[in-house]
C-alpha cells in the first residue's frame, strides 16, 4: 500500500522537485500552489490543491489522511534584509510567511497526519544561532523562529503521537532564491531531503540538512 505525502508550496524550485521525487519513489503526492503553476500541473499523477500559509481558509478544511507533510512555502523578505531599515509590515510579512503561517498550517493539519508519520518544515542553516555570521536579518530571524515553533509542535503535539518533526536545511540550491552560483542542484537537494523524510521515525525532532547531518540550533 502506497504512502501519501502533502507538499505545501510546490509550484517551483525545491517544492516542485520534491513532488517529482516522491512521485518517482511510489508515493501518492498531493502538492499545493498559491497560483496556477503549469510546471506542477504537468507532473503526471500528482493531485494539485490551492493553499496559502498566510490564509487559513485555504487549508483548514483539508480532509485527506496523509503519512507525511512537508511545509516548503517561504520568502526571502525585503531586499535590504536590515533590522535598521525594516518596517513593521516587512517584519510581519516575513514572519507570517516563514514562521507563524507554517506553524498554524501544521497545527491545523496534524489531525490528518497518521500516528507515526512525519511533519517537515523547510528551514535553513541561516536559522542557526550557533552558525550565524550576521546579515540577512529578516530571513535569518524568520527561520530561527520557525525552528522554535517546530520544536514546540514536536514536544506538545506531534511527538506524543509518534510523529517525527523535522526542520530541514536543503543546502544552497540553484533555484530562483538560491541563484545560479549555489552549490547544488535541485535534484541533488530533493533526493537527500526525501531520504531524510523517509527515514524519520519515533516522534523525534531533528534540525537536519539534506545529507542527514544534524545541525546546531
Amino acid at each position: 500500500m502506497s504512502k501519501t505525502i502533502l507538499i505545501v508550496g510546490a509550484s517551483r524550485g525545491i517544492g516542485l522537485g520534491l513532488a517529482k521525487e516522491f512521485k518517482a519513489r511510489g508515493w501518492d503526492v498531493i502538492a499545493t500552489e498559491r497560483s496556477r503553476s503549469e510546471d506542477l500541473h504537468a507532473v503526471d499523477g500528482v493531485r494539485v490543491e490551492t493553499m496559502d500559509v498566510t490564509d487559513p481558509k485555504t487549508f483548514e478544511s483539508f480532509d485527506t489522511e496523509v503519512d507525511a507533510v512537508i511545509v516548503n512555502a517561504g520568502i526571502t523578505g525585503a531586499s535590504h534584509q536590515s533590522a535598521l531599515e525594516a518596517t513593521a509590515d516587512e517584519v510581519a510579512q516575513v514572519m507570517m510567511t516563514n514562521a507563524f503561517g507554517p506553524a498554524h498550517l501544521a497545527k491545523a493539519l496534524l489531525p490528518k497526519i497518521k500516528d507515526g508519520g512525519t511533519l517537515a518544515f523547510m528551514s535553513s542553516l541561516m536559522g542557526s544561532i550557533e552558525d550565524s555570521s550576521g546579515g540577512y536579518e529578516l530571513y535569518r530571524t524568520s527561520k530561527c523562529a520557525l525552528n522554535m515553533l517546530a520544536k514546540g509542535i514536536s514536544e506538545q503535539d506531534a511527538g506524543p503521537r509518534g510523529i517525527a518533526t523535522l526542520s530541514l536545511h536543503p543546502g544552497w540550491v540553484q533555484t530562483d532564491m538560491g541563484g545560479p552560483n549555489a552549490h547544488i542542484t535541485v535534484d541533488e537537494s530533493v533526493k537527500g531531503l526525501a531520504d531524510v523524510v523517509e527515514s524519520a521515525s519515533g516522534g523525534e525532532f531533528r534540525y537536519v540538512d539534506y545529507t542527514g547531518k544534524d545541525l546546531q540550533y
